[in-house]
């Protein structure tokens, strides 16, 4: 298709105006922030109008104009839905990637998330390793939390002696690398009872009582070791009854030789300890900002153009004329723009960006959606033809993803349950104006 230069700057005033928000929320964000519930409730607003204006001027009129055509119910839904979850799963897993290398900043409830996920791949080598340890898998897998801390590493030179029989028991042990042996002195010399390699556990005892030890283990090559110090456990039972309840049982009632019979299933331990490590401390929070936060410019650039071109491909395909333009949908992109921007905005200074860094991004994310705005009316502006009809549906379901995947969880962060009235108030809005340009 093609559209003469009086056209082509139609379609770009029209991206500008949708996108030059991005910029006003940025500065916002930067020099003049705002009350965030203020944000919140209007990005909720806009949340509900794109939804409104992918419902009916997207999804409806592109169903419409196939079933005029003489497509049957089913095929026109198969083409509109197909499109739809096409253009979601792709966001969704484009999103996902650049997160992973350091958009997730962008936003503070999406770097919840990330940080989350981060934490229990981090420790999931640790988890493991504990989970093999009969008396841990005694205790409940959800106090995973309180128990990691007390982890220690500890490493040992080939041949380095741990402990000796007879010693106070200081610590539980696991090995994590390497091996060690557990041996026996007598009159007549040592011998070697046991050879323990990766995932085992000795030393159990010296958690639940005063006993000595009674052999001597030692780094059989070099080792590499996760300790629990009696005294961090003692410290962990005090503070927390239900392991005070579940340590004193064990105590009591069984010999460390019979807990393995008995314990929970080492994967089903580890699994079921891992989905619980929700609690993120700001010490921890701070150290996977700063580490994420390194050397991904390009990543938040590439995400924030992400949440702006599919928009703008559908201003562009659906672009005649000003009469005809989505009202709706453009109203939704620059409302939405603001508080996005602005907390983006917010997080990337306090990741270290200046402000003329997080302004030039933003001006790219604007020119990038100038473009696709030319580019949606260049390739996809025939909306009656079954292509155009799809590929806008791929557009259109990329920003449903959006607004599912950040904007609404952004818009709770801040609001919580307030904002289902200015969403619901976005949705009639959008619906009002689809009404005025249908002919009934």
């Amino acid at each position: 298709m093609t559209i003469g230069l009086g056209g082509i700057l139609a379609v770009s005033a029209t991206g500008v105006v949708a996108t030059s928000s991005n910029l006003i929320g940025a500065a916002l964000g930067l020099y003049l922030p705002l009350p965030k519930k203020l944000l919140s409730c209007l990005l909720a607003f806009a949340s509900g109008s794109l939804i409104s204006a992918l419902a009916i001027d997207l999804a409806y009129e592109g169903a419409r104009e196939l079933h005029g055509r003489g497509m049957d119910i089913g095929a026109t839904w198969l083409i509109v839905g197909g499109g739809f979850a096409v253009g979601a799963v792709f966001y969704y897993v484009a999103a996902l990637y650049l997160e992973r290398q350091g958009a997730a900043i962008r936003y503070p409830t999406r770097f919840r998330e990330y940080a989350r996920e981060r934490k229990r791949h981090d420790t999931a080598e640790t988890v493991q390793l504990l989970s093999r340890c009969d008396l841990l898998r005694h205790l409940p897998p959800q106090a995973i939390e309180e128990i990691l801390p007390c982890v220690r590493n500890r490493s040992l030179a080939p041949g380095e002696t741990l402990f000796q029989a007879g010693d106070a028991g200081d610590a539980l042990y696991i090995v994590a690398k390497g091996g060690v042996e557990v041996i026996e002195d007598h009159p007549k010399g040592a011998t070697v009872l046991a050879e323990l390699g990766p995932g085992q556990a000795f030393g159990e005892m010296a958690l639940l009582s005063d006993s000595p030890r009674t052999a001597t283990v030692r780094a059989s090559g070099g080792a590499e070791l996760l300790a629990i110090e009696k005294q961090d456990f003692s410290d962990l039972v005090i503070r927390d009854p239900q392991l005070a309840t579940v340590v004193e049982q064990l105590s009591h009632g069984r010999a460390i030789q019979n807990l393995a019979a008995s314990s929970a299933h080492p994967e089903t331990w580890a699994s079921i300890a891992s989905g619980s490590l929700e609690h993120l401390s700001r010490k921890e929070s701070d150290r996977i900002f700063a580490e994420t936060s390194d050397g991904a410019g390009l990543a938040i650039l590439f995400g924030n153009i992400l949440d702006t071109i599919p928009g703008c491909l559908v201003i562009g395909a659906k672009f005649v004329n000003f009469e005809s333009m989505s009202l709706a949908l453009i109203v939704g992109m620059f409302l939405g723009g603001i508080p996005e921007a602005a907390a983006s905005g917010a997080m990337l200074r306090k990741a270290g960006y200046t402000p003329r860094t997080i302004l030039l991004l933003w001006s790219v994310v604007v020119v990038v959606g100038v473009i696709a705005a030319i580019a949606g009316k260049l390739l996809l502006g025939n909306s009656g033809s079954l292509s155009g009809v799809y590929f806008q549906a791929i557009a259109g379901g990329a920003v449903l993803a959006l607004v599912a995947h950040a904007m609404i969880p952004e818009a709770i962060e801040e609001a919580g349950s307030l904002i289902v009235l200015p969403t619901v108030a976005g949705f009639l809005f959008a619906f009002y104006l689809s009404l005025q340009d249908m002919p009934l």
